[in-house]
């Protein structure tokens, strides 16, 4: 099946959006009328909704409604399969030190079906950085060295590489000194340590940054980078191993899928995908959602998993508390953009490469071989130097060749995909700590879950799990039956 979402470019057809995907629903939906009977309304079939709504499913014989904007499942983290070679059109590396992911892939017996991202065994063995001073051509050994010597100078603001400020990743706030560094952004960061840089690692620190942010510099929360360094260890190879090392050989729809096929086999779930919604509104006794069609459809519960950049385009009634506006007007800065390359040159399998400040794509990596024979090239831009792939198509073309000389292949811009506005979270300064007790409040009958404010891995797929399985575990907890206990005679 071909989703709406996605675009794909060859030099004999030039652009067109749509790509096949797995992940795709099809028929649309399940239902004939809007007037069914449902204990739960879940909005959003990324891996919160789709979590959130497989467990309901399973649990008490609760009835799930599951609406979804898109023709997919997925959300942020879904996979192109394009003559059976999977392309990660957003969120895709998962570890085995991400406890809700991993507990999820061992219950769908995935365990096996992970494969490296890097493979430096062979052919261009080397990492090559582009600035505006001239290009450098290094070992990975040396990438690795030249990295991790930057960004332990970046993190080290106790004396112990950020561990006695952020002793605990999923209690960000637990040392109150920590809230000081949410009101810095990274450039003023950089600007403390700048003489303690060389050129070099100035470029490659910056562009790390920005490889997970995609915002700016000056857009950046010093303080969520430093609870990704926590998340990941204190370390730069545990940032290297959990954030962009291992994937799903079949594609992130071939994990997502199984959440959906197990609701579904209960018996309990009933869907709407196409079905972007307009408006919530909570009656106390009920909620109402109202979509752009005109359906409405009720239950007791509803779990809105609406990532926060779109939040503020859907009316609510009654409305969200000042605190939770404020912070849905704010948003996250993330505005990556992720295109997939084919390189003719199968040697490209092992080299990496960064090319900024001055390049629209500014990192990429040998990611895979295609079925061709050719090497996959995944490569990264974000708001700094900002580019909109589909409107410009000779820019990304020359972007992409200025990293690694090939053909761009696919890419979803996800700056201008109304159901994300952007791709996963990064907050600015001063964000998390205003904003993010209030984004995970209830608001009467709606619970709200999304990785954008999970607590732990948040804006990874495991963050999302994490706020699905939470919702769930709300929503279950009120509508479980009271069972009366048993006396014994």
């Amino acid at each position: 099946m071909t989703s709406r979402d996605g675009f794909h470019w060859t030099p004999q057809t030039g652009l067109a959006q749509g790509v096949p995907s797995i992940g795709v629903i099809s028929p649309p939906t399940n239902i004939s009328s809007s007037n069914g009977s449902w204990d739960v309304v879940v909005v959003g079939a990324g891996y919160s909704g789709l979590t959130a709504t497989r467990d309901l499913c399973v649990a008490e014989g609760l009835k799930v409604l599951l609406v979804e904007a898109r023709d997919r499942i997925g959300g942020r983290s879904w996979s192109s399969n394009i003559e059976g070679y999977p392309y990660e059109m957003g969120g895709t590396w998962v570890h085995w030190g991400q406890p809700h992911v991993w507990r999820e892939i061992s219950r769908y017996q995935m365990r096996t079906e992970l494969e490296e991202s890097f493979d430096f065994s062979r052919g261009v063995n080397h990492f090559q950085l582009r600035t505006q001073d001239g290009e450098t051509i290094m070992s990975h050994e040396d990438e690795d060295a030249l990295l991790a010597g930057a960004l332990e100078k970046f993190v080290n603001v106790d004396g112990d590489l950020g561990r006695k400020i952020v002793p605990y990743a999923h209690d960000s706030f637990h040392v109150a000194e920590a809230r000081q560094y949410d009101e810095m952004s990274c450039k003023d960061r950089l600007q403390q340590i700048n003489l303690s840089l060389t050129p070099n690692e100035r470029a490659g620190l910056e562009s790390f940054i920005l490889l997970c942010s995609c915002g700016t510099l000056e857009t950046t929360s010093f303080f969520e980078f430093l609870h990704w360094w926590a998340l990941c260890g204190y370390t730069y190879r545990g940032c290297m191993d959990a954030l962009i090392s291992y994937k799903f050989k079949g594609g992130q729809s071939s994990f997502a899928i199984k959440f959906f096929q197990e609701a579904l086999s209960t018996g309990n779930l009933s869907y709407v995908f196409n079905s972007p919604v307009k408006s919530i509104a909570d009656h106390s006794d009920k909620v109402t959602l109202s979509t752009r069609d005109g359906k409405e459809y009720a239950a007791k519960r509803l779990v809105s998993t609406i990532p926060l950049n779109v939040l503020n385009s859907i009316s609510f009634s009654p409305p969200l508390d000042s605190q939770r506006a404020s912070g849905t007007n704010i948003g996250h800065v993330n505005q990556c953009v992720k295109v997939h390359a084919e390189i003719s040159n199968k040697d490209m399998r092992s080299w990496t490469g960064i090319s900024y400040p001055f390049n629209k794509l500014m990192y990429a990596i040998g990611d895979g071989t295609t079925p061709a024979g050719n090497t996959h090239i995944v490569c990264f831009g974000g708001n700094n130097n900002h580019i909109q792939p589909e409107e410009n198509v000779e820019e990304t073309k020359r972007a992409v060749e200025s990293l690694a000389p090939g053909n761009m292949d696919v890419f979803h811009n996800w700056s201008k995909d109304e159901f994300a506005k952007g791709a996963w979270f990064f907050s600015s300064p001063k964000f998390l700590s205003t904003s993010l007790g209030s984004l995970r409040a209830r608001h009467g009958n709606v619970v709200f879950a999304s990785s954008d404010w999970a607590v732990g891995w948040r804006s990874f797929i495991d963050g999302a799990i994490e706020e699905g399985t939470r919702a769930a575990m709300t929503v279950k907890d009120e509508l479980r039956p009271i069972v009366p206990p048993r006396v014994r005679l």
